[in-house]
C-alpha cells in the first residue's frame, strides 16, 4: 500500500445525510407526473452531477420533461430543503481528527457550488478542508465516474494520486477514484447494493467504522 498523505471526501450521503433530501425532491417532481421514484433509479444518480442525475431520472421514469425543465423544477425546491441536511454519524469527528493532525483534506462533490453552500452553511466544521471542488468548477469538463474531479483535487493540494485516499458512498465515485489511481474506501448509502462495491479497497457500513491507522494515518485518541 502506498503511503497515504491526503484524504478526499465526497459529501452527499457520506459526510451529510442528504440522500433522503435528494430523493424527496426527485419524488416530488416525479409525483407531479404520476410517477414514483424507485431505489434503483436513486442509486444510479448517486455521485453524479446535477445534469447527469436529472437525465437519468427523466429517462428511467419517462418524465415529459427536458433535462433543463427538470432542473428548473428542482431549483425551486432545494432552497428550502438542502439547509436541513444533517451530518452523518462519525463525519465531523473524523474530519476534525485529521485536521488536528495536519492531514490535508479535500472535498470533491458533484454538487454545484450554490447547492454545496446550502447544505454545509450550518456546519462550521467544513472550514477544516484545505480544498473544495464542486461539480460546476470551471476546470472540470467531466463528472464522476470520470476521474477528473479527484485528479483536480490532488493537483490543487499538491499531492500524487497514489498518496490520496478517497472516501465515497457512490459507485460512480468509487469508479472515478479508481480511474484516478487512488485508494478508495466505500461506504454505500444503500446496504442492499454493498455487493456491487467489491472493487473498492475497503467497504464499511459507516464512517464510524473507519480506522485511520488502517491507512497509515494517526489513530483516534493520539495527540500531537
Amino acid at each position: 500500500m502506498s503511503s497515504i498523505t491526503h484524504v478526499i471526501f465526497d459529501v452527499d450521503g457520506l459526510l451529510l445525510d442528504t440522500e433522503p433530501l435528494i430523493a424527496a425532491i426527485a419524488q416530488t417532481i416525479a409525483a407531479r407526473y404520476g410517477k414514483a421514484l424507485d431505489r434503483h433509479t436513486l442509486a444510479q444518480t448517486a455521485g453524479r452531477n446535477a445534469q447527469d442525475s436529472a437525465q437519468i431520472v427523466v429517462d428511467r421514469l419517462a418524465l415529459p420533461l427536458t433535462q433543463s425543465a427538470y432542473l428548473a423544477e428542482k431549483a425551486a425546491l432545494v432552497q428550502e430543503i438542502y439547509p436541513k441536511a444533517d451530518a452523518k454519524p462519525g463525519a465531523k469527528a473524523l474530519v476534525t481528527h485529521l485536521h488536528h493532525h495536519g492531514i490535508p483534506q479535500a472535498i470533491a462533490t458533484s454538487s454545484a457550488q450554490e447547492h454545496f453552500e446550502l447544505k454545509t452553511g450550518h456546519h462550521p466544521w467544513f472550514s477544516q478542508f484545505d480544498c473544495v471542488i464542486t461539480g460546476d468548477d470551471p476546470e472540470l469538463s467531466r463528472g464522476k465516474p470520470a476521474p477528473d474531479i479527484f485528479l483536480l483535487a490532488a493537483q490543487r493540494m499538491g499531492a500524487l494520486s497514489p498518496n490520496c485516499l478517497v472516501v465515497e458512498d457512490s459507485l460512480a465515485g468509487v469508479a472515478a477514484a479508481q480511474a484516478a489511481g487512488m485508494a478508495v474506501v466505500a461506504i454505500p448509502e444503500l446496504a442492499e447494493f454493498a455487493g456491487q462495491y467489491s472493487g473498492a479497497d475497503q467497504v464499511l457500513t459507516s464512517l464510524e467504522k473507519f480506522e485511520p491507522q488502517d491507512w497509515g494515518l494517526p489513530p483516534f485518541g493520539t495527540t500531537l
